[in-house]
């Protein structure tokens, strides 16, 4: 295993960080914030000097030569299983045509820089697709679903000093994935029973697994990935997630409910506003990693939804990129935020490459000199 030095000290603290992240969340007394980013686009492991020069190639090492707070997550399988086959299909000069483990066939850059995969064909088109992808590829009984919870329990012990979540997956997002933006958009009125079926399917396949691990392991929150929304609100009609997926979203809420979570967050990028009174009423009460420019500020919602919701996130990466003056500037107007809790400030999604690695240390400095303990 490859060892990281740290670049800095771990920001000075009286608390554990499974205690600090636990209160800060629920709105109670900490002894400073809680430290953590999340993550980095992939150029930045070959462009930024102070990763290049310390042999730092992925967010898991950069946690550790930052010297973030430690916060972990498990998962199961909950998806397609077994994948479908990944591979090159066909080349140009420029792009690549893939397939992914999702049966997409998309268009990608060639040179490997890091952009949205324009994708050409879906896996999935009409109910017969889905019930031929269904039979294969969503067994419930499929063995690989099983998890091993012994192994689970080893890693991540009740003595442990660091928060863990469970994961709860995703309802809708994966399903926008299989069938694309435009085919979810066009399935949604076309095929709405095709797409309820997929929705039911995803909750069932949680449920398995949620059955398997609570109650073994004594989890801090809970976690889902959707990215339904862009930056002029969901991709789906407010009405079909509401009568569609917040049902779902009660039955897993329920499950965390009887286990003590009362802290679930979903990834979800663009304006979720639209849908956030949905989300709550399922049990998602908040919001990770919250794009500034694709929705609002943070204090919009955080003052709207006092002391119900939490934001995770939230700091403007153009901001960033803006030079010291424009992050001082910025990282002033969430020092209330954070002072009242419900709130843990970090890059609005992963940092990008036009950051300069010089004014991402100063944001770093500035956090702990803003944020730490006093």
């Amino acid at each position: 295993m490859k060892t990281i030095t740290p670049c800095r000290q771990k920001w000075a603290g009286t608390m554990t960080d499974r205690e600090r992240f636990n209160n800060q969340m629920h709105y109670k007394t900490v002894d400073r914030c809680f430290n953590m980013e999340f993550g980095y686009w992939d150029e930045n492991y070959h462009e930024w000097s102070i990763f290049t020069e310390n042999g730092i190639t992925n967010e898991g090492e950069a946690n550790v030569f930052f010297n973030f707070d430690r916060i972990d997550g498990v998962g199961g399988n909950t998806w397609v299983s077994p994948p479908f086959p990944s591979g090159i299909v066909e080349e140009t000069e420029t792009t690549r045509i893939i397939m992914n483990g999702d049966g997409l066939l998309a268009e990608v850059p060639k040179d490997g820089h890091d952009t949205i995969p324009h994708y050409v064909k879906a896996s999935i088109v009409t109910p017969d697709d889905w019930k031929k992808c269904k039979e294969k590829r969503f067994r419930r009984n499929d063995p690989l679903r099983k998890v091993d919870v012994e192994a689970l329990k080893a890693a991540h012990p009740a003595t442990r000093d660091y928060p863990v979540g469970v994961s709860c997956g995703s309802m809708i997002g994966m399903v926008r994935n299989m069938l694309t933006f435009e085919g979810l958009a066009y399935a949604t009125y076309d095929y709405p029973e095709m797409v309820e079926d997929m929705v039911e399917t995803s909750c069932l396949l949680v449920e398995d697994f949620l059955d398997q691990v609570l109650g073994q392991i004594d989890f801090d929150y809970a976690s889902g990935w959707e990215d339904i929304c862009f930056k002029n609100g969901p991709i789906v009609s407010v009405d079909f997630f509401n009568n569609v997926v917040v049902p779902r979203y009660k039955r897993i809420g329920k499950k965390l409910h009887a286990h003590g979570i009362d802290l679930w967050y979903t990834d979800c990028d663009g304006d979720v506003r639209p849908i956030l009174p949905g989300l709550m009423e399922g049990g998602i009460n908040c919001l990770f990693p919250f794009e500034v420019n694709g929705c609002a500020h943070p204090a919009e919602l955080l003052d709207k939804y006092d002391g119900q919701l939490r934001i995770m996130g939230g700091v403007d990466k153009i901001q960033l990129g803006n030079g010291p003056e424009a992050i001082k500037a910025y990282l002033e107007t969430l020092a209330p935020l954070v002072e009242r809790g419900g709130y843990i400030p970090f890059c609005d999604h992963r940092c990008p490459p036009n950051v300069k690695p010089e004014d991402y240390l100063y944001y770093l400095d500035l956090k702990e000199k803003m944020f730490g303990m006093k």
